[in-house]
């Protein structure tokens, strides 16, 4: 072999490495348009949090926001509403866990573990259990269920038969569990941050 043999050797394996490095890159920046579209859009990740002003919300009552394109129930429950919801056997529910983001993994769905602790303005909370935020999607087939309705006192969705609790937990119907729980505290007294 010869000299000038092993130099041509040299010169295409070069033209093969950058004939593929040149294709490399050509790929990928055809492929990235198509993985960043899936990325959120500009207005849901302007949503990431959101504060919710719920000083006019008396007890009984709830309100509906919208937070990352989902319906968002925050109900401030009544005195009756909280003792219901704390009689209830975790043993006896279809879904025993308390699906809060706001809580470690697999902790029992007691509505203690549900509901959201008050603002701590004086060094004591207001009425222990008043608040319940959660996520308004039925865990079943994503329809949005109904308030004050069903056969527990909580929710009802009307589309398939799931009824939830007043600690919106499943107790019957095609519900596998429980509506979920989003991050959410309370910022002062009568601001709650979800996000």
């Amino acid at each position: 072999m010869s000299h000038a043999d092993d130099h041509a050797g040299t010169r295409r394996d070069f033209l093969y490495y950058a004939t593929a490095a040149a294709g490399v890159v050509v790929g990928g920046a055809a492929v990235w348009p198509l993985v960043n579209q899936m990325n959120p859009s500009a207005d849901v990740q302007a949503l990431a949090s959101i504060d919710v002003d719920v000083s006019g919300l008396e007890p009984g009552t709830q309100l509906t926001v919208k937070w990352l394109g989902k319906p968002v129930f925050i109900r401030r429950r009544t005195p009756e509403e909280i003792a219901d919801a704390r009689g209830v056997d975790v043993s006896d529910l279809p879904d025993p866990n308390a699906q809060n983001a706001n809580l470690e993994a697999g902790v029992p769905a007691v509505d203690e573990n549900r509901a959201l602790a008050a603002f701590e303005a004086t060094g004591s909370e207001a009425v222990d259990g008043e608040w319940l935020v959660m996520i308004g999607v039925c865990t079943h087939l994503g329809c949005v269920p109904l308030g004050d309705a069903g056969d527990f006192g909580g929710w009802f969705c009307p589309c398939h038969g799931s009824h939830y609790d007043t600690a919106g937990r499943v107790r019957r119907g095609p519900a596998p569990t429980n509506l979920p729980v989003p991050l959410a505290e309370f910022t002062n007294v009568s601001t709650i941050r979800l996000g």
